[in-house]
């Protein structure tokens, strides 16, 4: 009988401690996601694992807060906790900032690029020439008695073209590298494009509106005309989904986007700002004419009645609630921001769908 053979038993190595705090910490946020019923997207784990962390003291202080009150943190408040973060806009320009020097420096390089080349072809058709005119002299000095200048003309004429060949190389390069740097450029016009718009809605993003409102906010500090900013969130989305499915909830966002889409102009700026939630910036109108412009889209939109085409299932009624600020200043943005928010809960608070103005 064979002896079987002898394994010989695997060492591993003990985690560090680095390695468990980190498993530590994707349990923790796993737990809270689970726990709140949270969506599991990259701002929703940023935000979360912040807080976690204590990366964020605000945050983290904002988690707790909750969490004593009993108040529940879902997916609305995260996002609120999350826009109302100061540092938003911070990043926002910064990131812009960088956009625009890469864009800047890319198109540097295609001018130098330009330049080199015309400069280079201008050097190639001169040389070329003289190897030419060189080449013409020896064939008409064929009687020439001393075959040693034919052999150093012949060299010189031989190097040249070689010059000749490598500038045309370079030149190719050049062409190439410019082609890849203006597709570059393409790419990146196109990138910041599609980088302000959502994908679901085709709306301008929360990204294009921080941007929006940075600008809005300035330009009505210096004109002196009014500016005003409303959430507008969709009532008891959470029971569209469950009843209906993701998909056709995203179909609901979307017909809410139209609708919020249809007072679009260059005096209302409708953006998505996240989730079910809307943001609107109104140009050059007062607080009152913000409410009633926006109130009067709410009732327009209570009167459709919208059916679910896979099933033929109406939806019901969807509604909209919404909560309206005055932005007084550049400074203002922000709190106004945070006043629209507090209105929206108290139109929320109200029976939904109706508008609060603050």
């Amino acid at each position: 009988m064979q002896n079987a053979p002898h394994i010989q038993p695997v060492e591993t190595t003990p985690p560090s401690r680095a390695e468990l705090a980190r498993g530590e910490m994707l349990e923790r946020i796993c737990d809270f996601i689970l726990k709140h019923d949270l969506n599991v997207t990259g701002s929703n784990l940023s935000a979360i694992g912040t807080a976690l962390s204590g990366a964020n003291a605000a945050l983290a202080e904002a988690f707790v807060k909750r969490e004593i009150s009993g108040e529940p943190i879902d997916q609305r408040w995260l996002d609120t906790v999350a826009r109302l973060d100061p540092g938003t806009g911070a990043r926002v320009e910064e990131l812009e900032r960088l956009m625009d020097k890469m864009e800047y420096s890319m198109m540097r390089f295609a001018q130098s690029a330009k330049s080199a080349q015309d400069e280079t072809s201008e050097h190639r058709g001169a040389i070329d020439a003289q190897i030419q005119a060189m080449s013409a002299n020896i064939d008409g000095e064929a009687n020439r008695e001393t075959s040693g200048e034919h052999g150093e003309v012949d060299r010189v004429i031989t190097l040249s073209r070689t010059m000749l060949e490598r500038i045309e190389q370079v030149e190719t390069a050049m062409e190439r590298s410019q082609a890849e740097t203006d597709q570059l450029r393409a790419s990146l016009a196109k990138a910041r494009t599609e980088a302000d718009v959502d994908h679901l809605t085709r709306l301008p993003n929360r990204r294009a509106f921080e941007r929006r409102l940075a600008s809005a906010s300035q330009q009505a500090q210096l004109s002196g005309k009014p500016l005003c900013v409303a959430f507008c969130d969709v009532d008891h989305f959470k029971a569209v989904n469950d009843t209906h499915g993701h998909d056709a909830g995203d179909r609901v966002l979307v017909a809410m986007s139209s609708t919020l889409n249809g007072m679009a102009s260059d005096t209302c700026f409708v953006a998505r700002h996240g989730g079910e939630e809307f943001v609107v910036l109104f140009y050059g109108l007062e607080i009152d004419a913000a409410m009633q412009k926006l109130d009067g889209i709410r009732r327009a939109q209570g009167m459709k009645q919208l059916i679910n085409r896979e099933t033929g299932k109406p939806f019901g009624k969807i509604t909209f609630s919404g909560g309206v600020a005055q932005v007084q200043g550049v400074e203002d943005a922000r709190d106004a921001l945070a006043r629209a928010d507090e209105a929206l809960y108290e139109a929320k608070n109200a029976g939904r769908n109706t508008i609060v103005a603050v």
